[in-house]
């Protein structure tokens, strides 16, 4: 039996179309083109700027705090609220109703979005653009989710640079999204001017612990999911944790923390909450606190970023990563503690910048 040759098909790939195609390289935007283009309001602009501040090349950084000079005296125009609460309460969910009710009013709505990062790889593992399908076609949001890449704080490293641009660009409020891994978050108390706790109710005696650090600093507590059956238990909720909060001494703001019960599943109780955001700004506005923390802030992410700067700097020395792998073994060998070593490595480097 012998089967006949078919015919022999042409390519789908056109050669000639191929051979003509000319690739075009991206043009390398100078320092004021950027700048410029983060000052229109140019979304693409921006996300490049954004992913500038978040290089950690040398090169790289030297360009984008250029960019940030440029940019520094159009900032401070917006409001900036921190969102939190224990995973599962909802947080992305409520972002995201929050924000289109924001964008309805004419507001300009940028989310900072801190995904959990890779142990490994340092990437984001959940990708918060995915859950907010809807306020993420919004004209006038931008999202941008970030790995907290290991930063303690439950807040991108760069989030504080990232504030200043995307109010640069126009954007009247800035929600950043923390990790909600509870009392380690305390990084974005320090860059917002509000601070708003998610809880939910009859979560259990459990949570305690991890509640405890971060209502203290709350300017707000709200109990998300106040829908179905669950109503009864968030109306119980919110008495429990109003007497809750009058335990605590008044803060420094002279403001009273307030708490206040809403469905983001339904949609329900977003206004009052953005009223007391509202109206905290206000209260804080009138009384200069407003001014003062923010004053305070800068202060403080100077000397997290001088913390930082030196952290980057030691590891990058040449004669510390000759030294350090030999260390590490002596520890593994039990030849040397490991506050010894460090004090070791501690007095290299600063023998190694006597002699710069």
């Amino acid at each position: 039996m012998k089967v006949q040759e078919g015919i022999e098909q042409p390519s789908s790939v056109n050669p000639e179309a191929v051979h003509n195609i000319r690739v075009k390289k991206p043009v390398a935007l100078s320092i004021q083109q950027m700048v410029d283009g983060i000052l229109a309001g140019n979304i693409s602009i921006l996300s490049k700027a954004i992913t500038l501040i978040e290089s950690t090349l040398n090169e790289h950084q030297h360009q984008a705090q250029e960019v940030l000079k440029g940019c520094l005296p159009h900032s401070g125009r917006s409001v900036r609220v921190g969102i939190t609460g224990v995973p599962g309460v909802g947080k992305s969910s409520f972002i995201e109703v929050l924000g289109k009710y924001l964008t309805k009013q004419n507001k300009k709505v940028a989310v900072l979005a801190i995904d959990p990062s890779s142990y490994r790889t340092k990437g984001s593992i959940l990708g918060d653009k995915t859950r907010m399908e809807e306020l993420s076609t919004d004209p006038n949001a931008f999202i941008r989710p970030s790995p907290s890449a290991g930063t303690l704080g439950g807040v991108a490293q760069k989030t504080w640079e990232t504030i200043i641009l995307c109010e640069a660009a126009g954007f009247d409020t800035i929600i950043v999204e923390t990790v909600g891994v509870g009392q380690s978050e305390t990084l974005v108390h320090s860059m917002v001017d509000f601070f708003l706790l998610l809880m939910l109710a009859g979560a259990g005696d459990e949570l305690q612990g991890i509640k405890r650090g971060i209502m203290e600093m709350a300017d707000a507590i709200v109990i998300n999911k106040a829908d179905g059956s669950n109503i009864t238990k968030a109306k119980q909720a919110r008495i429990e944790y109003q007497n809750a909060l009058h335990l605590y001494p008044t803060p420094e703001s002279g403001w009273v923390p307030s708490v206040a019960i809403c469905s983001a599943h339904e949609k329900t109780g977003i206004s009052e909450v953005w009223q007391v955001v509202e109206d905290y700004i206000a209260f804080t506005r009138n009384n200069n606190y407003f001014e003062t923390k923010r004053t305070s802030q800068d202060m403080q992410l100077m000397h997290q970023a001088l913390k930082d700067l030196l952290l980057t700097d030691f590891y990058q020395s040449d004669e510390i990563k000759k030294n350090i792998k030999q260390i590490e073994k002596d520890i593994r060998q039990k030849k040397l503690s490991s506050y010894k070593a460090a004090m070791s490595l501690s007095d290299l480097y600063y023998s190694i910048l006597k002699k710069q």
